[in-house]
């Protein structure tokens, strides 16, 4: 089919609402086909909740004379994780080691990897690791060491995820149906009763699939689900395919001239296995988990009668808030409620604001879902993915 894709983007963010209006035309040689995604608009005419919230999460950062970007806390891990891979990488590299210790290894180096998108990436790439923009453009640019892309991860999770966390249509976090059924507005197939079953199966190949395949589908079809992507700079387009030179290079050249294909093969694997998991485990754990609540785009023009603040408390869930452990290794990513309220906040941050943000969606009869260990979290995940899986039943006319 040939295609000609026309797309009006129209944002609007402030006194009245949040707006994307995305209209997408397709020609074909057999009929016209014409899409419309809905115009999606939060009721944020009177943000008194978020209003408050800032002012006192505002208050505690000039009260204490404190930055809300990055301090030594994120300098330390960043000193810590980045030579850790570098050192794990070289050593795997140059000494021969048996199976039993080298396989182990791989996986602890994804492991590694895993945190260093958590803690430096992340931060980096919202723009809250530093004051310095050069200094978040440059540790941005740790995602496309593990293999992705910063220009088209800002774009799809600091713009349409962070605006419309768990709306399905729009939110590409929840978009992976047929595969699998996040949400009970995605269409049901046999095969989605062992969802809660192959799910792992999914996880565990998704790093592979998002530094392969996904990547380069979102950068040819300049489409990320249904919302299209930024222009591209040259400089983007140059970094793109570099980034992804680069990664074959170290990823894959050099260790099979080091160490042989075969040897490589399984290495890889391992080391990916663990990325994947661990990065689709932790980030599952904040939407698609029992509490979290969801919303559609149609056809329809929609509504969404909650202030955009509200919207993010309602469909993201806190884990493990107080082990310090887990807090540490996924840079604060078990904070997301507050992490969806203040993405420029440095997440060294979020264990202090924590209280403030919690008082203030009690005095404004919110939510505050949290679930207190990482355990409890996984275990929640899978129930409502068993949940979903499920038939739906058919409504009966009346």
């Amino acid at each position: 089919m040939n295609a000609l894709l026309k797309i009006s983007i129209f944002p609007r963010f402030g006194g009245g609402s949040v707006i994307f209006m995305f209209v997408i035309f397709f020609r074909s040689t057999d009929a016209c086909q014409t899409f419309f995604m809905a115009k999606v608009t939060f009721n944020n005419k009177k943000s008194v909740f978020y209003n408050t919230l800032k002012f006192n999460v505002d208050q505690y950062f000039t009260s204490n004379n404190i930055k809300k970007t990055g301090n030594w806390e994120l300098y330390i891990k960043t000193i810590v994780l980045i030579p850790a891979a570098l050192f794990l990488y070289i050593f795997l590299l140059s000494v021969s080691l048996p199976a039993i210790v080298a396989v182990p290894l791989c996986a602890i180096l994804g492991f590694v990897l895993a945190s260093i998108g958590f803690n430096v990436m992340h931060d980096a790439c919202h723009g809250s690791y530093s004051s310095r923009k050069w200094v978040n453009e440059v540790l941005g640019l740790t995602l496309n060491a593990l293999g992705g892309n910063a220009f088209i991860w800002k774009f799809k999770h600091n713009i349409i995820h962070h605006t419309y966390t768990n709306v399905d249509g729009l939110d590409d976090d929840i978009g992976k149906s047929p595969i699998m059924r996040q949400c009970t507005t995605q269409k049901w197939v046999p095969a989605h009763r062992f969802q809660h079953i192959y799910v792992l199966l999914v996880y565990a190949i998704s790093s592979i699939a998002w530094v392969a395949l996904m990547d380069f589908t979102k950068y040819f079809t300049k489409r990320i689900f249904s919302t299209p992507l930024q222009k591209m700079s040259t400089n983007d387009h140059i970094i793109f395919w570099l980034s992804k030179a680069l990664y074959a290079l170290f990823y894959v050249v050099i260790p099979i001239y080091f160490v042989g294909a075969g040897r490589w093969a399984i290495g890889y694997i391992s080391m990916e296995v663990t990325l994947g998991l661990t990065l689709a485990l932790v980030f599952q754990l904040a939407h698609v988990v029992e509490h979290a609540e969801f919303e559609a785009a149609g056809i329809e023009p929609k509504l969404i009668e909650n202030e955009w603040a509200a919207h993010q408390v309602k469909t993201t869930v806190n884990f493990a808030p107080k082990n310090w452990l887990i807090n540490w290794y996924v840079g604060g990513l078990n904070y997301q409620v507050e992490h969806h309220l203040f993405p420029r906040i440095s997440h060294v941050h979020y264990p202090a604001i924590s209280n403030i943000v919690k008082k203030t969606c009690e005095q404004y009869n919110l939510p505050y879902n949290t679930i207190p260990t990482m355990s409890k979290s996984i275990a929640s995940h899978f129930r409502m993915m068993k949940k979903l899986g499920e038939k739906p039943v058919e409504k009966v006319a009346a």
